[in-house]
């Protein structure tokens, strides 16, 4: 393939797809040879698709941090050591657990023992990596805290190029000609951007005779990690859609994306979408339910690639298609619930006065904390974040200093959003506190945007469970016309 003059990569439009394997779906790799890897394909019909896989799960939660606790992987550990023996036997740990998925992965000791190498040069030239910045920065004209974030990216890369480089050698015992595609820079001394990147490494290959494997992390000039975090490989996913012209980009994953997640409303009561637009996508991703990193979503959005979320081991359901096409009629599509921390700032004499929203807004970028959503009156101004709670307390003593008069007020609190293309007629907020009435529910505060794509219900901690049940009854169980018709 060569690059167009409009910067993206000559390939037959219409013809291939990108195709994108998460960490708990790539950890039953096994499987997914038989449903979407290869299942009843022969010849061509292998090919004109690229896979891009993310680590196997668990595995960059041991590498930077858990990513729900918080419990400290080899990147945590090396940022807040006084000394290398908890950083080094949490990579030895990281090693023990790559060499045991290789050993569950492959039956060819040949395999296996290829594996096992890909394994040991990756994982010891990180730590002598590690060990030579930590000699480096001994000295007083070195800091480490400049190096944290390489470092970061450095560790994320070593969990995609092991599954990329398993999946490929995977594929070829079983005879499909796979191409391990490692972005992730490893001792290459350029530091291209993204696209560049991606399109050297796309170059050469030709995707009606091989079937590319690529790492959910790419090196580049940008650092995915700094703006992206742990969303990177959706950036990659996205930007290789973009680039080649695909036909459709795929997202797999072990489930179907549904009206509510079926382990809290059970499997028989949930709805699959079916189909759906990148709007709808932005407000899941707002709630902590990405079908697809906003960001990513806007890459496919601009270049004109629908997207699709499949069940990976449902090879023959279509799943549910994202594109940027308007509902047909209004319809409820989700329900879905998080856990937030509500912050209060109440100031009598705010009244009147500019400058305190912006001030708030300050103090929680500078903390790092997200806020899924706002609102305010005359004299109070409250957020609504997904937060720690020592992340909270921080933004509390700051906001105290800067306001010493203010009435600073933080709790725990559950926010529901009930999510669809077109919600206007529907009476959503109505409907909505009456069910929640019915169920003993008494909400805290609702409001929707007049957008017509979401109403917020914010309930007591402790309800936010018995919400979203007694919602989804509502709008989806107790009549199909809540859901918009499947694709």
């Amino acid at each position: 393939m060569t690059e167009h003059k409009n910067n993206t990569i000559s390939a037959p439009r219409d013809r291939h797809t990108v195709e994108k394997i998460g960490g708990t779906s790539m950890s039953r790799a096994r499987e997914l040879i038989d449903t979407i890897l290869i299942g009843r394909r022969e010849g061509g019909a292998l090919y004109g698709r690229v896979f891009v896989v993310s680590a196997f799960g668990g595995i960059t939660d041991k590498l930077l941090e858990h990513k729900k606790s918080g419990v400290a992987g080899v990147y945590a550990l090396f940022a807040q050591a006084d000394n290398e023996h908890g950083w080094m036997e949490a990579l030895s740990e990281v090693s023990r657990a790559m060499h045991a998925i290789n050993g569950a992965m492959f039956d060819e000791a040949g395999d296996r023992n290829a594996a096992d190498d890909f394994v040991r040069e990756r994982i010891e030239g990180a730590r002598g990596c590690l060990i030579d910045l930590q000699r480096l920065c001994s000295y007083g004209h070195f800091r480490l805290g400049e190096h944290m974030q390489t470092i970061r990216e450095l560790l994320s890369a070593l969990g995609e190029a092991h599954s990329a480089n398993n999946l490929a050698l995977l594929l070829r015992r079983h005879g499909v000609n796979a191409r391990f595609v490692d972005l992730t820079g490893w001792r290459d001394e350029t530091q291209p951007p993204l696209d560049e990147r991606i399109e050297r490494a796309f170059a050469e290959i030709d995707l009606t005779r091989e079937l590319p494997i690529v790492t959910g992390y790419t090196q580049c000039r940008e650092g995915l990690m700094r703006e992206f975090d742990r969303g990177y490989s959706e950036v990659t996913f996205a930007t290789i859609a973009a680039l080649t012209g695909a036909r459709e980009a795929i997202i797999h994953k072990e489930f179907h994306l549904s009206s509510a997640d079926p382990r809290l409303v059970g499997v028989d009561a949930v709805r699959k979408i079916g189909r759906t637009n990148y709007d709808v996508a932005d407000q899941l991703s707002n709630m902590g339910m990405e079908a697809i990193h906003p960001k990513a979503a806007k890459k496919l959005r601009q270049a004109g690639v629908p997207l699709r979320v499949a069940n990976a081991f449902e090879p023959e359901d279509p799943g549910t298609l994202i594109d940027a096409e308007p509902a047909t009629r209004p319809g409820v599509e989700m329900v879905t619930g998080l856990p937030v921390t509500t912050l209060e700032l109440f100031e009598q004499d705010m009244v009147g006065v500019k400058g305190y929203d912006a001030a708030i807004l300050d103090v929680l970028t500078r903390h790092r904390v997200r806020i899924v959503s706002k609102s305010s009156n005359a004299n109070s101004i409250v957020h609504h974040l997904e937060a720690t709670l020592k992340s909270v307390r921080r933004v509390e003593r700051d906001l105290a200093e800067r306001y010493p008069a203010a009435r600073i007020t933080a709790r725990r609190a559950g926010m529901v959003s009930v999510i669809g293309r077109d919600l206007k007629g529907l009476g959503v907020m109505l409907e909505g506190l009456k069910a929640l009435d019915e169920t003993g529910v008494e909400p805290i505060a609702a409001q929707e945007t007049g957008r017509g794509v979401d109403v917020q219900f914010l309930v007591r901690s402790e309800d936010l469970e018995k919400a979203v049940k007694a919602l989804h009854r509502a709008f989806i169980e107790q009549g199909e016309e809540g859901l918009q018709e499947a694709a």
